[in-house]
């Protein structure tokens, strides 16, 4: 692919270059993309690099990731031509696909450890607040996905990835091609596995087939679709789902003390009009050495407390087995909203949704 700068009466070309020209390692690539792991792999968060768990071996997987649905994420980088990694990195695919959450939780420890984390480095809350779970909720890791960089991918590369994927695997393929405009390094980012025109029909017509073939998911955590007052909000976690619920009823002026006989240990309320930072001062001090601060526990970032007749109110954001029957409850408490809530179907493309919250 050629790059060009747009000037005012013509193009001029940017001069194709290399990660060796340029002085740049495998290692320098790897950690960039272990702080911004998006370029390359959207909703991915790194939990180890480096990661080589098993005995007799010197195999190491350049940096393993959790994505948004429970999926490990096996990330291999090269800097020039791609060669082997498709073998190598299937390879190292079979062998984390037996891994545990809490196998998981152990390496991220390790990892935010020898990265020194900053902020509270709390492995297990950090995967649940990424996953938009509580603590309440069991989750098992999902399959396995591979990401491949490099600059170059051979055909005989590409065409085994193709073919793999034509087998369900989850293979990605992208190229990282610098250029040197006037000693500026500019990066092109290309996914070229899948297309990015034929991915969303392709994972369509996956989810289908496994529809169809009954291929359950074993241990996913189930998403909601809520309606309020005929809003429909899609796709929403358990902690979502009972956010929306919560601060759709105070926006509509309910009376807070009607919510709070229905959900009196969700609920913590802080007399006057409070802000965010004065909320979680008032959680800390709530705390009395819990393993999980009360600021973790409750919705309490980014506006989330609610501010109703000069009192504040924050909401859990942990929530059990019983938190459909407390949507029944609320429900039939406030019959005027028509709040009906469904599992949604985790195989459909949900783009676009309206989901409160984020």
């Amino acid at each position: 692919m050629a790059l060009f700068q747009f000037n005012e009466n013509t193009f001029t070309s940017i001069e194709e270059t290399t990660f060796k020209e340029v002085g740049k390692l495998e290692r320098d690539i790897q950690t960039l993309i272990k702080t911004q792991p998006e370029i390359i792999s959207p909703d991915t968060l790194i939990v180890s690099e480096e990661f080589s768990p098993w005995e007799d071996s010197d195999n190491r997987i350049d940096l393993l990731g959790i994505d948004s649905e429970a999926n490990l994420v096996v990330i291999e980088l090269k800097r020039m031509d791609g060669g082997d990694m498709d073998l190598q990195a299937v390879r190292y695919a079979a062998m984390v696909s037996a891994m545990t959450f809490d196998d998981l939780v152990g390496y991220y420890e390790k990892f935010l450890k020898n990265n020194n984390y900053e902020g509270d480095a709390d492995a297990k809350y950090l995967l649940y607040e990424f996953l938009d779970m509580g603590d309440s909720d069991v989750i098992e890791l999902q399959t396995v996905k591979i990401v491949l960089t490099a600059q170059k991918f051979s055909k005989e590369l590409t065409t085994s990835v193709l073919w793999l994927n034509e087998q369900k695997l989850d293979i990605r393929c992208v190229r990282l091609h610098p250029y040197n405009n006037n000693g500026q390094i500019l990066m092109d980012v290309q996914t070229i596995i899948p297309l990015p025109e034929t991915h969303v029909y392709q994972t369509q017509l996956r989810c289908h087939s496994e529809r169809e073939q009954k291929w359950a998911k074993k241990g996913k955590v189930p998403k909601y679709n809520v309606s309020f007052g005929g809003k429909p909000y899609l796709n929403l976690s358990k902690r979502k789902l009972m956010y929306t619920i919560f601060s759709e009823l105070f926006e509509n002026d309910e009376n807070p003390e009607n919510i709070m006989e229905i959900l009196p240990s969700q609920i913590q309320v802080f007399n006057g009009l409070l802000e965010d930072e004065e909320v979680r001062n008032k959680l800390k001090s709530k705390d009395k050495g819990a393993k999980l601060s009360q600021t973790k526990r409750f919705f309490c970032k980014n506006k989330e407390p609610v501010q109703h007749r000069g009192k504040t109110y924050v909401l859990s954001n942990q929530w059990s087995k019983d938190t459909l029957d407390l949507v029944s409850r609320l429900d039939n408490e406030f019959p005027n909203h028509n709040i009906k809530v469904s599992e949604a179907d985790p195989e459909l493309n949900m783009e676009g949704v309206n989901e409160k919250n984020g």
